[in-house]
């Protein structure tokens, strides 16, 4: 038990304590050579890192401090038996403004949560930082990277505090920091993961759940971005203003917020959209103004596009995409033009290989996997709905019905095409490196997909030939017939 005599001396007997346990530490320190190794407890970070020399290594053992810490020196801090830097609720946990610092395997818990200071788990303000194996609780933002070139952000795990999702801070920033690469991290309850004016940037194999923006990118080019879980956000990410970015071989699922799309691409030049996973999303990719130059090529091909409310919404003004190789299973609308309109200027078929399409109606008379008519989008329900969002509501309804029946059996009302395929598949291309959903075995996406049409066709199949109203028996005090 600690005895408190700060009124008699003006200090703890917790203090004295930890002031003795330093002695030997300052006095090591101050005549070892850089690069030598400090073993302390958690208690005495702070004195620790005043006392030793760039290059050292500092491994801390259990235990717990409380404050917030400033790394100014390049330093190296192993955390044994996770040790906790609390901050109690006040400032940032850990400043770091010296280069080629490492910190690894520590807890950071409860910052600050003022948005004005920026409270957060990290903030790395110098070059080539590792950040590695940490977890970051209660936190405002959790890593925030600015005029950090070289960063390193791996395996950490960020959990945000419990606020309103616009109260919150984005739990992993990179600022004006090149060659970053931020990889198998998880962040949960967060706002944003920002990503602006960065360029060569890596994503990979990250889960960005439960947030507003999974990615929100501006202005970074040559992006890479694979492998990430983008699941349970209003948006699963947004790329802006940047070129040839590749977004390849993620799932992006569950994305049902107030915008609610998979990914939106705006003024993104050169990009290549492969190898994705788009499953239950209101809108799986929304398209606007890309590619925004006139020379630039937007790519889309490989993808799985599953039960979604929209599989792509795309501007009327879109054009110079290539979208090839995918497959539209099942989506209540396959394609929608925002404002109605028809597409122009996008190819639908590359190289004689278009998409699969579950609603598509021809045949494939030589078995050679592309169907022998050409696959027309022409569905009166998406040219409505393109022009009055609002009409959503009627999707189940007979009067939507009626309308695509009226506009197939009498061409005066048919709408023009929003599309043509001419190769339509006939067999659906799958992803094959992309994450799947929780509790999906590998290689086995197919449960996933044709469950919800399982259960519709064993409903009906219960259902056939029996009466829709059943006459009562006769009771025996009823008058028979004839009586």
């Amino acid at each position: 038990m600690l005895i408190n005599v700060s009124r008699l001396y003006g200090v703890t007997v917790n203090k004295v304590i930890v002031g003795l346990g330093l002695l030997f530490i300052l006095s090591f320190a101050s005549s070892a050579q850089a690069g030598e190794t400090i073993q302390i407890s958690a208690e005495q970070l702070a004195e620790a890192i005043a006392a030793a020399a760039p290059g050292d290594t500092i491994e801390v053992t259990g235990g717990v401090f409380n404050g917030n810490i400033v790394i100014d020196k390049p330093l190296t801090l192993i955390g044994i038996d996770q040790p906790v830097i609390d901050a109690q609720n006040e400032g940032t946990i850990i400043t770091i403004t010296a280069p080629d610092t490492i910190v690894r395997g520590f807890t950071l818990r409860n910052s600050g949560n003022k948005l004005v200071s920026e409270d957060a788990g990290f903030n790395i303000g110098a070059p080539n930082a590792l950040i590695e194996d940490n977890r970051v609780e209660d936190v405002l933002f959790g890593i925030y990277v600015h005029s950090g070139p070289g960063t390193v952000l791996r395996g950490n795990i960020i959990d945000g505090q419990d606020l309103d999702i616009a109260r919150r801070g984005d739990l992993i920033r990179i600022w004006d920091s090149d060659d970053v690469l931020v990889e198998n991290n998880v962040t949960i309850d967060g706002r944003d993961a920002v990503l602006w004016y960065s360029e060569r940037l890596t994503l990979r194999g990250n889960e960005f759940t439960n947030g507003r923006y999974g990615l929100h990118f501006m202005y970074c080019d040559d992006a890479i971005i694979e492998g990430n879980r983008l699941t349970n956000n209003s948006v699963g990410a947004y790329l802006m203003y940047g070129r040839r970015m590749a977004l390849r071989d993620n799932l992006i699922a569950f994305n049902r917020g107030p915008s609610g799309y998979g990914i939106g691409l705006k003024d993104m030049d050169d990009s290549i959209i492969t190898g994705n996973r788009f499953l239950d999303n209101r809108v799986g990719a929304f398209v606007d103004g890309s590619p925004r130059e006139l020379t630039s090529t937007g790519v889309i091909e490989d993808n799985l596009f599953a039960y979604n409310d929209i599989a792509m919404e795309m501007l009327p003004s879109v054009r110079r995409n290539q979208i090839r190789n995918n497959s539209f299973i099942e989506n209540e609308q396959q394609i929608v033009i925002a404002g109605g309109g028809r597409l122009e200027a996008n190819e639908w078929s590359v190289g004689g290989r278009g998409n699969y399409w579950s609603d598509y109606a021809g045949y494939d008379a030589d078995d050679d996997g592309l169907g022998e008519i050409a696959y027309r989008a022409e569905r009166l329900l998406d040219s409505l709905i393109g022009r009055r969002p609002e009409l959503r509501l009627f999707l189940y309804s007979p009067v939507i019905n009626a309308l695509d029946f009226a506009a197939r059996a009498f061409p005066l009302v048919r709408p023009e095409p929003i599309l043509v395929d001419d190769f339509p598949l006939t067999q659906p291309p799958m992803p094959e490196n992309a994450p799947l959903p929780r509790g999906t075995k590998e290689g086995n996406l197919w449960p996933v997909i044709l469950l919800p049409v399982a259960l519709i066709l064993l409903f009906i199949a219960a259902n056939i030939g029996k009466p829709r109203y059943r006459m009562p028996d006769p009771s025996p005090i009823s008058p028979r017939l004839g009586d």
